[in-house]
């Protein structure tokens, strides 16, 4: 199992980076500092968003991300709309949007629809 960061200092790590490659990037929602999971909102800024969210992968307990809103996509209110009902179940949720009108992410870790 891999070491985890706190929640806080992901963030702004993963905000430091996309603020390197001039990538606009946005705490959305601050959620617990310690315990909190992230969300991360890709905003194409042409009404086609993708809301990723982490999971463990158990073969070897590394972090992956899974593409919450689907493998297509989506336009922004059904990306807001499945991010409220992550919170609804998860108070403690931070929120990340990425404006990248290629849809890049910049996560190290393997996303999977």
């Amino acid at each position: 199992m891999e070491p985890r960061l706190k929640a806080e200092i992901w963030i702004k790590a993963h905000i430091r980076k996309c603020s390197f490659l001039n990538i606009p990037v946005f705490v959305t929602r601050r959620g617990d500092e310690t315990a909190g999971s992230a969300l991360i909102k890709v905003n194409r800024l042409n009404n086609q968003c993708m809301v990723l969210t982490p999971t463990t992968n158990f073969e070897d307990g590394s972090r992956k991300w899974l593409k919450g809103t689907g493998a297509d996509w989506v336009d922004e209110e059904t990306a807001d709309r499945y991010i409220e009902k992550q919170i609804d179940f998860d108070r403690d949720l931070w929120v990340l949007e990425i404006e990248d009108s290629e849809g890049r992410h910049f996560l190290d870790e393997k996303v999977e629809s």
